[in-house]
């Protein structure tokens, strides 16, 4: 499973930084709009909770999109499914530009969500072309263009706003717009045909993502471990905005150069460390150490009372999330056939989106009815209550 023929790409190597241009772009589309969602739903009488609730529509309908996207791309190919969720990508933020009501802005986010999972494409892409042993740095490229994207994004969405919350999404549109003709012309294909006809084969049985979550296997108890990772952490950054509005007294412009710094050190942490970290520390020891980190930052926000104090924590969260982002996606990748990394990372994002519906949610409410420290207290808990499983699960022979 892990030898020279994993389904590797004909499309080659060479192509990985024309893929880490397609995120950079994607992602900047969309951090565009992060800071601005609060404000601009505001603007038609949200409440927090609605607030948390809009958020958490993007994630639902990306748990249904992310499996689908990723199952279809291992049976079709990579590029005609970037193509195509890119292009719904950019639907939605026409919509979102063109809301008149919460109902409106609502199906705005629900279409992004329901095409926006193509996430695990991307990553089933950079599987394809990598070897086994650069999969980890490569995986941490990844989130070195996410990173890239969240600095200039949410900044330039800020400023953008002093010209109306609509503008920043008409300007995500037309990116989004114009990626997707990127992908059409210069990506090549990463999935070879002799693999698109297996997957075609298996296209009858259960979902390979699902039948791996569903087990007791390595790559299925390295999925629940991802879920439980990303639900602590995603109660710090879907509410972030919240939290700046209403415990900092920030506005969306300075809320998205917060953000922008927060992309800052993601690329140092991933488009720089994350190569050096895999040569010399193993999945079983990396893993356990990001989940740590994570709950030293996840504490450290919860006890910060002014902007110095979160741009301190946000340094060891953007290393646990970094880290460990890159280094679950490159174990999942080895732990499955490369007929099924598609589907299994597709299934690892729906999971995120799970996160992404509850976690808005819940702390929405521990931050409007506890105090602003109890969702970084709440996330904490639950990565310390994860750390005991996340070992044994890496304890469990790799195939």
């Amino acid at each position: 499973m892990t030898g020279p023929d994993r389904g590797r790409s004909p499309a080659g190597r060479g192509s990985l930084p024309t893929l880490l241009a397609v995120i950079f772009v994607d992602l900047l589309g969309f951090s565009l709009i992060l800071p601005l969602l609060p404000y601009y739903a505001e603007t038609f009488g949200a409440t927090p909770a609605v607030v948390g609730f809009l958020v958490a529509s993007y994630a639902l309908a990306q748990l249904i999109g992310a499996p689908i996207l990723g199952g279809l791309s291992d049976r079709y190919g990579r590029r005609p499914v970037l193509i195509v969720s890119i292009l719904g990508s950019a639907a939605g933020f026409v919509i979102f530009g063109l809301a008149t009501s919460l109902t409106v802005l609502f199906a705005a986010r629900i279409l992004d969500g329901l095409t926006g999972g193509n996430i695990s494409v991307a990553q089933a892409y950079v599987a394809d072309v990598s070897p086994p042993e650069k999969r980890a740095r490569n995986f941490g490229l990844i989130g070195a263009a996410f990173g890239l994207g969240f600095i200039i994004g949410p900044a330039l969405g800020g400023f953008m706003s002093r010209w109306g919350y609509a503008f920043p999404a008409y300007v995500a549109a037309g990116m989004a717009t114009l990626n997707a003709i990127a992908v059409f012309f210069f990506l090549p294909e990463s999935v070879s045909g002799a693999h698109r006809a297996r997957a075609h084969e298996r296209r009858g049985m259960r979902s390979p993502g699902m039948r791996h979550l569903r087990s007791a296997d390595r790559a299925g108890g390295l999925l629940r471990v991802r879920f439980f990772f990303a639900f602590a952490l995603i109660t710090f950054e879907s509410i972030f905005a919240l939290f700046s509005q209403y415990h900092l007294g920030l506005d969306a412009e300075a809320t998205g150069y917060i953000l922008g710094y927060a992309g800052v050190l993601i690329v140092l942490v991933q488009g720089g460390g994350m190569g050096l970290l895999a040569r010399h520390f193993s999945e079983e020891r990396l893993i356990p150490s990001a989940i740590v980190v994570g709950v030293i930052g996840l504490l450290g926000w919860a006890m910060s009372d002014n902007v110095p104090e979160v741009l301190i924590a946000l340094v060891p969260l953007a290393l646990a999330g970094g880290v460990f982002r890159s280094i679950v996606n490159s174990a999942l990748s080895h732990a499955v056939a490369p007929t099924d990394v598609g589907s299994v990372l597709g299934v690892g994002a729906s999971l995120e989106s799970v996160t992404r519906a509850l976690g808005p949610s819940i702390g929405g409410v521990l931050l409007g009815r506890v105090g602003p420290w109890a969702p970084g207290v709440f996330g904490a808990a639950v990565l310390l209550l994860l750390l005991p499983y996340a070992i044994a699960v890496l304890r469990r022979p790799a195939p």
